[in-house]
């Protein structure tokens, strides 16, 4: 099936879902996280910030976990009309501000900016993904531009409420995942 169609369906998907069910999908995702990843094995993991309306996995159960529990560096996106991100190191004085898509994001004032290449996990957005582990996101190619330029190794984990569906058409530029993370498994793509 074709990017956009899967985009489509699985928006609609999503907008039927209830805040408790997506609630529900978010901690079965957290718990998989934390029970499947070495995660003291990273000292600096990227994030995203949930777009709620969007009834996306709700990653602050896994920073909150994170920052609670353990000492790593925990980095989230600020993203650029250029098609860019930069990324900036959470902390408890962190501000966030909304963008233009209603995206909570950090203020680069008083913020620390942090380098790419510092990042040692990823925890990648997604509308769906396909049986070999690619993704299908929004379209707009931040995630595919960004997961470029990071480190060779840098462990890229997808966040779904979906199962797999068979196959995605793939571009020259798309970027496997390492694994995704649904509520009901965890799939690699060694």
């Amino acid at each position: 099936m074709q990017k956009q169609e899967l985009r489509k369906e699985y928006l609609e998907k999503r907008k039927a879902l209830s805040d408790a069910e997506v609630e529900s999908f978010s901690k079965k995702v957290h718990d998989w996280f934390f029970r499947s990843i070495p995660v003291h094995a990273y000292a600096t993991i990227h994030t995203f910030l949930p777009i709620k309306r969007n009834h996306e996995i709700d990653t602050w159960l896994i920073i909150n976990t994170l920052q609670k529990d353990f000492a790593t560096d925990i980095v989230i996106p600020k993203s650029h009309d250029d098609g860019t991100m930069s990324h900036y190191l959470l902390t408890k004085d962190t501000v966030f501000e909304e963008n233009k898509w209603k995206i909570p994001e950090p203020s680069p004032v008083g913020s620390l900016q942090s380098s790419v290449k510092k990042i040692d996990l990823v925890l990648i957005p997604l509308l769906c993904f396909d049986k070999k582990g690619y993704r299908v996101g929004y379209g707009k190619g931040y995630y595919d531009r960004f997961l470029a330029e990071c480190k060779p190794d840098v462990m890229k984990i997808g966040l779904s409420i979906f199962e797999p569906v068979d196959e995605i058409g793939v571009d020259e530029f798309d970027i496997k995942m390492n694994y995704c993370i649904t509520p009901n498994k965890i799939w690699s793509f060694s």
